[in-house]
């Protein structure tokens, strides 16, 4: 009854023409949409869904996940920042859609950061280079050396041209100097079904996704793109550990809004986020898909974003990398 109230205050309000920033108190009054730029699913998917539903009870409203997948992330990302600035339509964003993608289509539809308004960061997920068996180093180190020794005697997949996957492995051969050939697919799943079968050396991804593989022994994990060894797979090095330094790769997601959604609502919106990622359970949840609860500042998710961009413009433009 309540919430009826407010959503006819609102439209009352809206008639008379008092400022939206008046009402931003009353917010939320009516359900929210959050939208997931990939298919369902996938890690994203699941990440999304379960802040959905802690996000939805900490601000006792309804939090909607919509999929809206597409070329990269690039539909549903648009949708959003064409969307009404009312707080009503937000993107899980993704470091494909906020990072990979600003990096290297020549003709984006979407500005990464001006067009939108950073809530917070929710979650970080190293990635885990891992080879096949048919692959006889046992060292990241051993495989840069034999790489280089043979030139493009090792070959590497990604899921397509562009994705975190492909870029993650030219920040590898720039910092190194490996040879390796790239070879591009049309999603995870045919690249890892090829590096499984030893048609491809090696392939680049996130924790969640190569996990699996690498419990059942169907692939060797060499290096993980993490600050420290993780718990799920203790003996596997770190790149430091390994020898390579300033590798800092992960895959990320974080909430954001259109541009020009009030401070109030943008506020209140960081702030049940923040709590969100303080329970329990849905940091174990997060653990258990291989993440990292992040829950940072709107102005520090913006400098992620923005130097994320730079770094991975660097590494697209080293590797002619480039998508209309």
């Amino acid at each position: 009854m309540l919430k009826r109230s407010i959503v006819a205050l609102a439209a009352a309000c809206s008639l008379l023409g008092v400022a939206p920033a008046a009402m931003a108190k009353d917010y939320p009054s009516a359900p929210i949409r959050l939208i997931i730029p990939f298919a369902p699913g996938g890690t994203a998917d699941v990440i999304g869904r379960l802040f959905a539903q802690k996000l939805g009870q900490k601000l006792d409203a309804t939090v909607v996940v919509e999929n809206k997948a597409g070329a990269a992330g690039v539909i549903g990302s648009k949708y959003v920042a064409e969307a009404k600035a009312d707080g009503y339509t937000l993107l899980l964003a993704s470091s494909s859609t906020h990072a990979a993608n600003p990096a290297i289509y020549t003709k984006l539809t979407y500005d990464a950061v001006a067009d939108f308004t950073p809530i917070t960061q929710i979650v970080s997920v190293p990635g885990v280079l891992s080879v096949n068996e048919d692959v006889k180093a046992k060292t990241l180190a051993d495989l840069i050396s034999d790489s280089k020794a043979a030139p493009n005697k090792y070959t590497y997949a990604s899921s397509g041209a562009g994705t975190l996957g492909n870029l993650a492995m030219e920040l590898l051969k720039k910092n190194s100097g490996a040879q390796i050939m790239h070879v591009a697919y049309k999603g995870a799943g045919p690249a890892f079904n090829d590096v499984i079968g030893r048609q491809v050396s090696m392939i680049w991804e996130p924790l969640p996704s190569s996990l699996p593989f690498i419990k059942a022994g169907r692939l060797r994990a060499l290096a993980v793109a993490s600050a420290q060894r993780l718990p799920e797979i203790p003996d596997v090095p770190t790149f430091a550990e390994a020898g390579i330094q300033n590798y800092d790769v992960s895959a990320w997601n974080g909430l954001l809004a259109p541009k020009g959604v009030s401070p109030e609502v943008a506020e209140t919106l960081y702030k049940a986020s923040v709590e969100v990622l303080k329970d329990p359970e849905l940091q174990q949840r997060f653990k258990e898909l291989g993440g990292t609860v992040v829950g940072n500042t709107p102005d520090q998710f913006k400098a992620v974003m923005t130097s994320e961009i730079a770094k991975w413009k660097d590494v697209a433009a080293a590797a002619n990398i480039k998508l209309d």
